[in-house]
């Protein structure tokens, strides 16, 4: 990926949603544009137009600290965002964001054995590991049953990102399809973010950007985002919907890779819905084990 394209294409995008009312400016004269003019944002920042200028035609490499921070509260970035623009600096100065040489992205390959032990012993919550490019490498019991529309049969790797914008089945998984979809996208943006170099991101980009408007769109508004935590909706073939919590936790044994747990609060529907997907996709259970509990749910 272009650094100097990614740092001018996320400068403008963000200085297109702020208003000069959001930044407390008068908003007087024609504007040709949505949110603040150049001059504004270089005011805003401390800096000269010429300088603020020359960053957002892609030129930051060498840009201080203190004015990428000024820059950060002048466009209202937020944590992600600012952590984002520091990145983009970095891979201008030619420093990535380990500190240490980039490496050719290594083929998708399952975890540690002692994760995948830490992630069998999760028995009420759907556990997962992926990776920057949102290749699924290891799940619990509760997560191959829950991930099976995801999944398939097997073969390539499952991918959540091509799941989301290549299979239609993604649209009944996902009540909430464009949401997930912003997300998906977003989080890609902030790993591309960190390592602009990284194959397996270029390559994942070019190929849901050849094959689908949406991921096309999405991927030119520069959002970024962390997954961090929040609450999903779930449609699943077998129960039905599902509201879950998640959470994401760093694997710092393994760079790059991240655990997801989805969880129902205690007692809930959706709790006891996890507990039937997962009584239904044991080894060797009878299909008749909760036949009685959510009748014309089965797949």
């Amino acid at each position: 990926m272009d650094n100097r394209s990614e740092v001018r294409e996320f400068l403008m995008s963000r200085r297109a949603k702020v208003t000069p009312e959001r930044a407390g400016m008068p908003a007087s004269g024609h504007r040709r544009v949505p949110g603040l003019r150049r001059g504004e944002v270089a005011s805003l920042a401390g800096v000269s137009v010429e300088y603020y200028s020359k960053l957002e035609r892609g030129a930051i490499g060498g840009a201080s600290a203190s004015v990428l921070e000024a820059l950060a509260r002048a466009l209202m970035l937020n944590g992600t965002e600012r952590a984002h623009l520091f990145d983009l600096a970095r891979a201008a100065d030619g420093i990535p964001t380990s500190g240490r040489h980039r490496r050719p992205a290594s083929p998708a390959r399952p975890p540690g054995e002692s994760l995948q032990w830490a992630l069998d012993s999760m028995k009420d919550s759907v556990a997962f590991v992926r990776n920057e490019v949102q290749d699924l490498l290891a799940v619990n019991e509760l997560g191959r049953a829950f991930y099976s529309p995801v999944i398939g049969d097997g073969g390539r790797t499952p991918n959540l990102a091509r799941f989301q914008f290549l299979d239609p089945a993604s649209r009944d998984f996902y009540p909430d399809w464009e949401l997930f979809a912003q997300m998906c996208v977003a989080i890609i943006r902030t790993e591309a973010g960190k390592d602009p170099q990284h194959r397996g991101i270029q390559d994942l980009a070019g190929e849901l950007s050849t094959q689908s408007e949406t991921f096309r769109r999405l991927w030119a508004a520069h959002d970024v985002r962390t997954h961090g935590t929040g609450t999903k909706r779930f449609n699943h073939p077998q129960v039905g919907e599902l509201n879950l919590a998640y959470d994401e936790l760093a694997i710092t044994a393994e760079k790059g890779l991240a655990l997801i747990i989805y969880t129902a609060e205690p007692g809930s529907e959706s709790y006891q819905k996890l507990q039937l997907l997962g009584s239904w996709n044991k080894p060797n259970q009878p299909d008749y084990a909760a036949d009685s509990a959510l009748p014309g749910r089965r797949a």
